[in-house]
């Protein structure tokens, strides 16, 4: 593996109520992404893609329980690149079935603004991701 670029994240880690819970939304949307499993404990899993990695765990120093709240002060949401439109409208359809609901589907999939191709999800603790698809003229 090449040295990462300055700056590059290194990992996330993500705690979550429920870790098995966890493992049925994101464990999917990872793997579907390219991740691969990277690290497993009794409390936590994580996937790693090139230099970074991602972590799920159900940590016992956790101070709250019960549903994340993306609208309090905090992360929002993550965003991954993708490599297509149709590879986007493929991940929304399978999403269903691995605990994600899509969201401002109303404005689907321009709900980021015109020219912004992409998919809100949130799964069932309240996590939202936003699936990006490449450019048109990225994609040559």
């Amino acid at each position: 593996m090449r040295r990462p670029v300055s700056g590059t994240l290194h990992h996330i880690e993500i705690w979550v109520p429920d870790l098995e819970r966890s493992l049925t939304s994101f464990g999917w949307l990872l793997g579907a992404l390219g991740y691969t499993p990277f690290q497993n404990w009794d409390a936590g899993r994580s996937w790693r893609l090139g230099p970074t990695y991602l972590v799920l765990e159900q940590s016992p120093a956790m101070t709250a329980a019960g549903r994340y709240d993306r609208c309090r002060p905090g992360l929002n949401h993550l965003a991954f690149h993708i490599e297509s439109r149709a590879a986007v409208d493929a991940l929304v359809t399978d999403s269903r079935r691995h605990g994600w609901r899509l969201l401002f589907g109303d404005r689907h999939p321009y709900a980021g603004g015109a020219g912004h191709y992409a998919a809100y999800l949130e799964n069932e603790d309240g996590f939202e991701v936003e699936l990006v698809a490449l450019d048109p003229a990225q994609e040559k």
